[in-house]
């Protein structure tokens, strides 16, 4: 058979499942489509973090982990159609934490982002503005999320008030203060020459100052999202009726291992994904910026 025959009939080499190797003269088998090595590379991280969580507590015993739920524990009570514990994949009350705790993050997420980003634009825009508010920013920064939990009950009646303030407090703070390291991140050679051109302080603040810190901005949520289910957790477990953290705690305090481990797991899926959500709507916004530098190579 012709090399023009074998294309015609299997579209060549690329699209068939072997090809002969030209060193060696050998059949090569090779996969119908492409797998990315990052994808490979993910699937083999987390194989060896299940592997070894599997060896320590199951095969090896270790005496730090001998109280530990296994992973083959976790899994069958995380897949049962009846729990022993009462919460699975196939129960509503699973669903029910999951929603409770995604609503919170998005109303403390948006509320974040709508006052984070403007305070830090006129933070990282205005020297005036920054001396005057900056030095109180940066004193209510550290102080920990648990810290304002006596101040959100006083502040708040509704528990799920106060869960949704405590964990906008955290996400906040970090959206205003990458905010404004992307503003004065700008190069103020192109302010100056922008002001030079005629440019008016609000044309350069909406067309220079705003876009230019947009990459610091998304990287700020993408931290801020991350943050936000840190602090979330934390909330629910001191004042939180449903939600993760809850069943987190609750599962501690009632005993039941395996729960936490699926709590703990779905919370890292849940925020792994909303993370995700949030880098992909800041690639397509600053696809203008991947633009820009590929017409300056």
């Amino acid at each position: 058979m012709t090399e023009i025959d074998a294309k015609a009939r299997g579209g060549g080499a690329a699209a068939g499942s072997a090809s002969a190797c030209p060193q060696t003269g050998k059949t090569v088998a090779r996969l119908p489509f492409r797998v990315s090595p990052r994808l490979l590379l993910s699937i083999a991280g987390f194989a060896t973090f299940l592997l070894a969580w599997h060896l320590a507590v199951e095969v090896w015993r270790l005496p730090r982990f001998a109280k530990l739920p296994g992973l083959v524990e976790v899994f069958v009570e995380w897949t049962s159609v009846d729990p022993m514990y009462g919460v699975s994949l196939f129960t509503a009350e699973y669903y029910q934490h999951i929603l409770v705790s995604l609503k919170r993050i998005v109303a403390a997420f948006s509320a974040a982002t709508l006052l984070g980003v403007p305070l830090g634009l006129l933070l990282g825009w205005s020297q005036r503005f920054r001396e005057y508010v900056f030095p109180v920013f940066e004193t209510l920064r550290p102080v920990p999320i648990l810290a304002w939990v006596p101040i959100s009950i006083i502040l708040f009646s509704g528990s799920e008030t106060s869960v949704v303030f405590l964990t906008f407090i955290a996400a906040f703070f970090v959206t205003t203060l990458n905010t404004m390291t992307g503003v004065q991140s700008i190069d103020p050679s192109v302010v100056r020459a922008a002001r030079c051109l005629g440019a008016s302080p609000r044309q350069i603040f909406r067309h220079i100052v705003a876009p230019g810190a947009l990459p610091h901005v998304f990287t700020g949520l993408q931290v801020s999202m991350g943050v936000s289910w840190f602090s979330l957790v934390a909330a629910e477990m001191v004042s939180g009726e449903f939600g993760l953290g809850y069943l987190i705690n609750t599962a501690y305090a009632k005993i039941q291992y395996p729960t936490i481990a699926i709590g703990m797991i779905t919370l890292g899926a849940v925020g792994y994904a909303s993370s995700a959500l949030v880098r992909l709507v800041g690639d397509r916004l600053m696809a203008w910026r991947l633009r820009e530098i590929g017409a300056g190579r």
